[in-house]
């Protein structure tokens, strides 16, 4: 399979994301969908809150334009969910909603791909199969609204894991994979010219929560083919991909129930906002970010061609560092808590 194939479907998901957020940012002031200050965010200002349709928008025609005509079931499903996705986000970002509803329409997103035969096939149990899958879905499109927390990081996030899964699709031979991978970079980047710091728009939801529903189905379509006995290290490799999104919701969920909060709402514990504490600015904090991802992101690859051996050493030295950064955030979040003011 020839890497080159791709390079259009990418190249338009960045032309399109270039061309389509100016638009957004006019409707988002048109209709009033605008994150207004508050004790949570780092702006002062109100701020167009709908550049998710324009990454939106920028898959749909770059995948129509430019995807193979294959698997034609699992696109729609794909588009379906993302679609069903960017409809629930707006409704939230524009009048707000209960995060039990928001977690049933992304419970939906995820039943739209199990009925396309779009799931984790790693037990012999099919129910196992199907909870599994959901979990997943549902955790990593939230994972990544969590992300959303900082200027450009979780676009920058998406750009870097997606380029991580396109690389291992063109080694597997994948082309949806690929395809999807490609279009959700190139998207991803050319949100970014608006979105790095200082953002002059937001995705909002209607971004976030497509990006982790993107992210989500590229790790479960990521088949290494590989014997059974080699797929518990492969099964490691899109943790590895999204390990940043992974342990930054760990982090505030557990710190969030120790102080007797929903996980659910929002509050300045990211792991962003803990490096902030330590005297970072928010650019520099989110430039530290991409390098993790950067770092987590060819470690995934280098998994990928991993001996059992091999594997279980990286993945246990992973755990050790994650387990290391995850007490030291910790005791950064409570020394911030106890500064005067």
């Amino acid at each position: 399979m020839d890497v080159t194939q791709f390079f259009p479907v990418m190249l338009a998901g960045f032309a399109a994301a270039v061309g389509f957020t100016p638009i957004t940012k006019r409707l988002a002031v048109q209709w009033g969908v605008l994150a207004q200050p508050s004790a949570r965010g780092v702006h002062r200002t109100p701020t167009p809150l709908m550049g998710g349709l324009a990454i939106y928008g920028a898959l749909v025609l770059a995948l129509l334009l430019f995807s193979p005509p294959f698997y034609l079931v699992e696109f729609g499903a794909i588009m379906a969910g993302a679609t069903w996705l960017v409809l629930v986000g707006f409704v939230d970002d524009r009048n707000g909603m209960l995060p039990l509803i928001k977690l049933g329409g992304q419970a939906i997103a995820a039943l739209v791909l199990i009925l396309a035969g779009i799931q984790v096939r790693i037990f012999a149990s099919e129910a196992i199969n199907i909870a599994v899958t959901m979990f997943w879905i549902v955790g990593i499109t939230n994972a990544l609204n969590f992300q959303d927390n900082m200027d450009g990081l979780a676009a920058g996030i998406t750009a870097i894991a997606s380029v991580a899964f396109f690389v291992m699709a063109i080694q597997q031979q994948l082309s949806l994979v690929g395809s999807l991978a490609a279009a959700l970079g190139g998207a991803s980047i050319g949100f970014l010219i608006y979105n790095f710091n200082p953002a002059t728009t937001f995705m909002g939801d209607m971004g976030s929560m497509v990006l982790g529903f993107l992210l989500a189905v590229l790790a479960i379509k990521l088949d290494f083919r590989v014997p059974a006995e080699r797929q518990i290290v492969t099964w490691m490799v899109p943790v590895v991909v999204l390990g940043l999104p992974i342990f930054d919701t760990t982090l505030v969920t557990v710190t969030r129930l120790l102080e007797g909060r929903s996980p659910m709402v929002g509050g300045k514990d990211h792991t962003s906002h803990r490096l902030v504490s330590l005297g970072l600015s928010q650019r520099a904090a989110v430039l530290v970010l991409y390098g993790v991802c950067i770092v987590l992101g060819f470690t995934a690859v280098q998994l990928s061609h991993a001996t059992i051996e091999e594997g279980l050493a990286i993945g246990a030295a992973l755990g050790v560092a994650a387990l290391a950064a995850f007490v030291f955030l910790h005791r950064v979040y409570q020394r911030s808590q106890q500064r005067p003011g």
